[in-house]
């Protein structure tokens, strides 16, 4: 790996990682509707920019319709059921809950697309869902479910859909230029939540607004444009291993940012969480092949 390689793998990993953390901020102030919108208004310039600097095309109509649908898992659903959850869900916890993600991507493989796990993914499988149990359970109080805990894990569930649902257009598309597609069509969903943006960012303080330009400048937009540098340069798979040091991460970050420990119980299910994703990912496949993370997969 070389090192502007690592160099790009680093920042993405803690861009995305802080997004968790800079959430929780932003919700001091903000609505998760408007904090959803304005991040990726802000993202969607970003990009748009680029866009225009590299004169990047424009995806073929006959895509829309798909490139619509991602938007709306892959951004619009991720960042509202994650921005709700995390109103009460600490930022470490939320992140081990995004880390199910790729579970959920290896079950709807094995039901829709007829994929094989071996015994090694069914037990990741078990281990993954005994963890998110614990978590929504540590959230929820005694034997109640967190409602908040199960919207983040929704939100790990819409990302698998984004997950699987770009995988035909990368054939056709970067993974750069089918990010940008998806967050504009993503910014797009969220329009609705339009309605009283302006006077909420006329009197939300100065911090909470420059807190969610960073989520979109940094884990949105330049988050996007690093991890399509990394996949350009590492094989995908390797590449995607790296994404498993974010929750750590997050952990970290929201203990130094915000002051948040989280329960031995919650932190107990993130490891279930982390190893059974690992099994599945690692030795729970029947057949070996070449797969394309996703770029949305563990972020913000």
């Amino acid at each position: 790996m070389g090192f502007s390689t690592l160099l790009a793998v680093v920042v993405t990993v803690i861009f995305w990682a802080s997004a968790f953390a800079g959430i929780r901020v932003a919700l001091l102030a903000y609505a998760p509707g408007h904090m959803a919108l304005l991040r990726y208004l802000v993202a969607s310039v970003v990009l748009a920019v680029y866009a225009l600097a590299t004169k990047m095309p424009l995806p073929r109509r006959r895509d829309l319709p798909m490139i619509a649908l991602l938007g709306l898992t892959g951004f619009a659903i991720y960042n509202l059921g994650l921005g709700y959850g995390e109103i009460t869900v600490p930022a470490a916890t939320a992140s081990f809950l995004i880390a199910s993600a790729p579970v959920w991507m290896a079950l709807l493989a094995w039901l829709l697309l007829g994929e094989r796990l071996r015994l090694w993914g069914w037990i990741g499988t078990g281990l993954s869902f005994a963890g998110v149990a614990a978590i929504a359970l540590a959230n929820g109080g005694g034997l109640q479910l967190s409602p908040p805990a199960l919207l983040v894990l929704a939100a790990a569930f819409s990302t698998s859909l984004y997950s699987l649902g770009q995988k035909p257009l990368l054939k056709r598309y970067s993974a750069l230029q089918l990010a940008s597609y998806a967050i504009w069509a993503g910014t797009l969903w969220l329009l609705p939540f339009a309605g009283g943006l302006i006077p909420q960012m006329r009197t939300a303080p100065l911090s909470a607004t420059l807190g969610i330009v960073y989520l979109g400048v940094f884990p949105g937009a330049l988050g996007y444009v690093g991890w399509s540098y990394v996949l350009g340069h590492m094989p995908a798979a390797r590449a995607g291993s790296v994404l498993y040091l974010i929750p750590v991460l997050a952990l970290l970050i929201a203990w130094v940012w915000l002051g948040e420990t989280p329960a031995l119980v919650s932190a107990f299910g993130g490891v279930l969480v982390l190893a059974g994703v690992t099994l599945v990912n690692q030795w729970g496949k029947a057949q070996s092949r070449p797969s394309t993370p996703s770029t949305n997969e563990g972020h913000e």
